[in-house]
């Protein structure tokens, strides 16, 4: 990844903005596409061949890491470092003295605060992190709502009602690598938060406990604040 951020403010990510990572969840909001993207009819099985390379090769990647900058719906900045493999697994460590994880481990997403003590457990299943985390990135049926093609960038834009309601996943990619730069997750009440990644390294081997959740501290946690 050839991305280099600016410096980063040492704000602390709130509860929404971690949730933008991929835990958008559905709302009453209607479906709004983004401007300039060619919109694909929903029932339409043909997708646009250089969607598919790019989304077969990102398949292919079973592991990654690297850093990342995330951009909050009013503009605000945090990063850290992630670490990805596929599939399900994630987990975002930030900067700062919050000390902020956001952690996958296939079945369940962990939202951890170490400075407030606080645990937040949701199902992978039911968020847009989902498609990001498939064993393959699936084009299939309505899910592509549109797909854009440019010089230096293909954007696809994928959603799934019955999967996280009216949030929806934008991801972009290198035409030319198909790595993946960035992508943004739009929640129900149609505000974005953008995720950047850059010094991405591919391939790489995990320590077992990278993805662990530990869900007796979550539900003693959790018991306790009650």
């Amino acid at each position: 990844m050839k991305n280099d951020p600016s410096a980063l403010s040492s704000f602390a990510p709130t509860r929404r903005q971690l949730l933008g990572l991929g835990l958008a969840f559905a709302g009453a909001t209607a479906f709004n596409v983004m401007p300039g993207f060619q919109l694909l009819a929903s029932a339409q099985a043909a997708v646009p061949p250089a969607a598919q390379k790019i989304a077969d090769h990102f398949s292919s990647v079973k592991s990654m890491s690297g850093e990342f900058v995330q951009f909050g719906p009013k503009g605000e900045q945090t990063g850290g470092k992630f670490f990805l493999e596929r599939p399900g697994k994630i987990r975002f460590n930030y900067d700062g003295a919050s000390n902020f994880r956001v952690i996958s481990d296939g079945k369940s997403v962990a939202i951890l605060n170490k400075r407030l003590n606080t645990s937040d457990l949701y199902p992978l299943s039911k968020t847009p992190l989902k498609l990001l985390l498939d064993d393959r990135i699936d084009l299939s049926g309505d899910r592509v709502k549109s797909v854009k093609q440019e010089d230096d960038l293909t954007t696809i834009q994928l959603a799934d009602k019955t999967v996280f309601g009216n949030s929806k996943i934008t991801m972009m990619f290198d035409p030319k690598s198909y790595e993946l730069r960035q992508w943004t997750i739009t929640d129900a009440q149609g505000k974005d938060t953008t995720v950047m990644i850059f010094n991405v390294k591919e391939g790489v081997s995990f320590a077992a406990d990278t993805f662990a959740i530990d869900y007796t501290a979550n539900r003693e946690l959790n018991t306790k604040t009650r």
